[in-house]
């Protein structure tokens, strides 16, 4: 597959084309499956609310609980096949928590670290007593040596690097992205855990931070992301701040490839 590239397709038909171990290291913010609510104590309501699509407007963001899990146990199983290293950032909501519960016993074998993502200050819940989610985690999944919790790749000097991470949210411009990945979020990984020219792998894309954020620094990325209208955002992005040579291969998928 070439490089500086960004697929228009669902990321399990991406990880098909990818070989074994080709990819240095992934960073991603999946869906959260915010539209999944809870009614009498039980999942029942699936109906989309479009004041709770803050990250991926036209995205199926209200999977069963099963489905979700089904679907991201795949997605991060191929990770594992392709990558040394994934860093895989979510939020616990009540549409998902119990799918990452589930996902962190799964995959503990892989389950190197978590490190938390502080992000300085948060919205005001939608209900009465329910805590205010100011932050999220960043699972990070090993293949070969996450018993131990050394970092082979790791750039940083002894004592410098906290497992909480204070980087403030940015603001979107985006009525249909508010949740947009941070450029700062981004860099610290790269800076402390990657080299120059290594691959790195974002199979929920989004608007591009990844990729800008790769090819500031000198690394080459790949990426996934099915919603057409963000992608032509993240191409304009990266025209904006002048990191062209880039490529897009566009396919005709759409959310109904999620392969569950």
């Amino acid at each position: 597959m070439k490089l500086n590239h960004i697929y228009t397709e669902c990321c399990l038909i991406t990880l098909k084309r990818i070989k074994d171990n080709s990819i240095d290291t992934v960073i991603t913010s999946p869906p959260y499956n915010m539209n999944l609510r809870i009614r009498n104590g039980k999942y029942c309501s699936r109906q989309i609310v479009k004041e709770l699509t803050t990250k991926y407007n036209g995205f199926p963001d209200n999977l069963s609980i099963d489905e979700y899990n089904n679907f991201h146990s795949k997605v991060l199983s191929e990770l594992l096949r392709v990558s040394k290293l994934v860093f895989y950032n979510i939020q616990l909501l009540t549409g998902n928590k119990r799918s990452v519960f589930k996902m962190i016993g799964n995959y503990s074998d892989y389950l190197k670290d978590i490190i938390i993502w502080d992000k300085g200050h948060a919205e005001p819940s939608i209900q009465s007593g329910v805590l205010n989610k100011r932050t999220e985690f960043i699972l990070v999944f090993e293949k070969e040596n996450a018993i131990s919790r050394k970092f082979k790749t790791a750039q940083f000097k002894r004592g410098s690097l906290d497992d909480l991470w204070l980087i403030q949210k940015e603001n979107s411009r985006l009525s249909s992205h508010k949740a947009i990945f941070p450029e700062k979020f981004v860099c610290k990984i790269l800076s402390n855990f990657t080299n120059e020219k290594d691959i790195i792998y974002d199979p929920f894309m989004g608007t591009g931070s990844t990729a800008i954020v790769c090819k500031k620094m000198n690394r080459r990325f790949l990426g996934s992301e099915i919603n057409t209208n963000y992608v032509d955002i993240a191409l304009q992005r990266l025209r904006t701040e002048k990191l062209e040579p880039f490529n897009i291969q566009t396919q005709s998928h759409t959310q109904t490839t999620l392969l569950l």
